[in-house]
């Protein structure tokens, strides 16, 4: 009996044949779609990897008859068409040094010489016949043909003889510029550097990509337009004449603003180590030495520094250096006193004695002023006593003294026919107002790579007396050792505004040299530093000089003193800050100085900056206190 319930739940009977095809066919369909997916996801993922394409190749390449379009740049290609007869050597350094980014690209097709010989034969026998021909029939001399003809005879003879070669010179030069007016404009300009020199080019039409990858650095010739040319013009365009300052060795100043190419130089590689540095308040001079200072220190220099306005504390505090506060309150003292140190074998005590006596009695005509003679000769008496009374004689073992103190020398003055007067002008710096700063005996330390002298916190009567007695007291530790080191004195008007204070610095200018130390001395007061006697000495014994932004009324007096053209006037001028004029020995370059974001952290002055660091150091201590209870 049929039943129909049965009938639709029963399963209809498949061979087994058809199901195994079945799971294959749904097994390879699965397959399929995994792997798809695995494609799919293979795909997404490339698309977020980064190449090297990606970070070199612009957003876009538009192609216009005359230029191309790189991303947001414009480019155009100019090639060379025609030289004139003569080309001066270096023709093209206005080129090489146009200031506006620039490719350039050079191709040398070199010639046989028989075949370029047979060529100017052939051309002189038809040059010679037209112009037998003019004088046959008595027309007037030809002098394009007859200039042509000698040019042609000359240059076979240099052929023959080996001193010339013949090549074909492919010259194009590629402009960028961020919209086309301005490439425009740019391409007239440079069109008109090349007029200038009679040397005619022309604009790329519908050829600009075969331009543009004609000067890519992958030395393809895309647009095969050359001119023939022997050696002698082609080699003064090439090498390129550009103002250079780079050397293998040293530290980076700067850019070089001419060609972009870094200025890298080693003052001790000079004639002398010496360096001035001349610009206006806030121009950055002592950002361009504090960063000299922290690249030089990385190259092994000790460096001793004296700071008048407290600018040079950030540097020392982050490589570790010692920093010596010179105050009337201030623990750190120098005497003035101290035996200089022997130098060399042949050093007597009593040279020692001698030299100590002229470095005091030189700090005194600051303190005291202007002395007369008879004041001059009882206090150079009086500093023999004074030394005298320590046991201090050409007999002596200096290593077993002690050095006296100003109390010393008021003590014998005093007691002394005649220096009573000078005794009392003495007293203000014994028992009087200023006695905290030159009546102690020297503590401080000298063992680091950089040490620093501040003397902000003194009054400015004081200033040039403390400067100069620092300098006597560094330069007498200088002579002790001979070592490679570098003495930046900041605000150096200071000591040029006294004439003893000048001699002295001038002295150590050029004495310098033989100890290994290179002497830094910074101004922004010209007027006054050059204007003094030994202004002048000091500059010309400095192979090193930076100038920076001057104002007005010092740029005549920076013009005279250096020579400078009307142009680098005007770039002085009008330098932003950190821009200026480099001179190393005889040559020189403009200069912009430049520093990583670590450097300018460390090495800044600007107040503003330096307040906001503060801030965040403040806000990072008290992040890390632990919240009150």
């Amino acid at each position: 009996m049929f039943n129909a319930k049965d009938a639709l739940t029963e399963k209809p009977e498949v061979p087994e044949v058809e199901l195994n095809e079945l799971e294959k066919e749904k097994k390879i369909e699965t397959q399929s779609e995994a792997s798809q997916k695995l494609i799919e996801e293979e795909k997404t993922y490339r698309q977020g990897i980064v190449s090297v394409l990606d970070l070199v190749a612009p957003a876009g390449f538009e192609v216009k008859p005359s230029f191309i379009k790189l991303g947001s740049w414009y480019a155009r290609t100019l090639f060379v068409m025609t030289y004139p007869r003569y080309i001066s050597v270096g023709w093209f350094a206005p080129i090489i040094n146009y200031n506006s980014s620039l490719d350039i690209s050079m191709f040398f097709y070199p010639m046989p010489s028989e075949m370029v010989l047979k060529q100017l034969k052939k051309q002189v026998g038809i040059l010679q016949a037209a112009l037998n021909m003019a004088a046959e029939k008595s027309k007037p001399r030809d002098p394009l043909r007859e200039t042509a003809l000698r040019d042609i005879e000359q240059l076979r003879d240099d052929l023959t003889q080996g001193t010339e070669k013949f090549f074909q010179f492919g010259l194009y030069t590629t402009l960028y510029s961020k919209s086309e007016d301005e490439l425009d404009k740019l391409t007239e300009d440079v069109e008109a550097v090349f007029g200038s020199r009679m040397v005619y080019t022309k604009r790329v039409f519908y050829q600009s990509e075969q331009g543009f990858n004609s000067t890519l650095p992958i030395g393809n010739d895309e647009l095969m337009i050359t001119a023939n040319l022997n050696s002698s013009p082609i080699a003064s365009s090439f090498p390129f004449i550009s103002s250079d300052l780079s050397s293998e060795e040293g530290i980076l100043y700067g850019i070089n603003r001419h060609n972009n190419s870094l200025i890298i130089f080693d003052r001790f590689s000079l004639q002398n180590a010496n360096c001035t540095v001349f610009a206006t308040s806030g121009a950055g001079k002592s950002y361009t030495i504090k960063l000299e200072v922290f690249r030089s220190m990385m190259m092994g220099t000790d460096v001793i520094i004296i700071d008048p306005e407290r600018e040079y504390k950030l540097l020392s505090d982050a490589v570790g250096g010692t920093y010596v506060n010179i105050s009337l309150n201030s623990e750190s003292k120098i005497n003035p006193f101290d035996l200089p140190r022997a130098v060399g074998e042949d050093s007597s005590v009593e040279d020692v004695i001698r030299s100590a006596v002229i470095s005091v009695k030189g700090l005194l005509k600051l303190m005291l002023g202007k002395l007369t003679f008879q004041e001059d000769t009882i206090l150079d008496r009086a500093l023999i006593e004074t030394y005298a009374k320590k046991d201090i004689t050409p007999d002596s073992d200096l290593d077993k003294v002690e050095p006296p103190l100003m109390q010393d020398l008021f003590d014998v003055l005093d007691g002394m026919e005649g220096g009573a007067d000078l005794a009392l002008r003495l007293r203000k710096y014994t028992t009087g107002t200023f006695s905290g700063l030159f009546n102690a005996p020297t503590n401080v330390d000298m063992a680091n790579q950089l040490v620093t002298f501040s003397v902000r916190d003194l009054e400015d009567e004081l200033r040039p007396m403390a400067l100069y007695n620092i300098i006597n007291y560094v330069w007498s530790v200088v002579r002790s050792e001979l070592k490679k080191r570098i003495l930046v004195v900041d605000e150096a008007w200071w000591l040029m505004m006294y004439d003893d204070s000048a001699k002295f610095l001038h002295g150590l200018v050029k004495r310098g040299r033989k100890y290994y130390l290179g002497i830094t001395t910074i101004t922004q007061d010209v007027n006054d530093f050059l204007t003094s006697k030994y202004g002048p000495g000091i500059v010309n014994n400095s192979a090193l000089k930076i100038l920076l932004k001057q104002s007005s009324s010092a740029i005549d007096v920076i013009v005279k003193t250096f020579g400078l053209t009307d142009g680098e006037k005007m770039l002085l001028l009008e330098s932003n800050v950190g821009e200026g004029i480099f001179f190393a020995g005889a040559k020189h370059a403009a200069i912009k100085v430049v520093a990583s974001g670590l450097e300018d952290s460390i090495i800044t002055s600007n107040p503003a900056q330096l307040l906001e660091m503060e801030k965040k150091r403040k806000a990072a201590i008290e992040s890390e206190q632990p919240p009150e209870r």
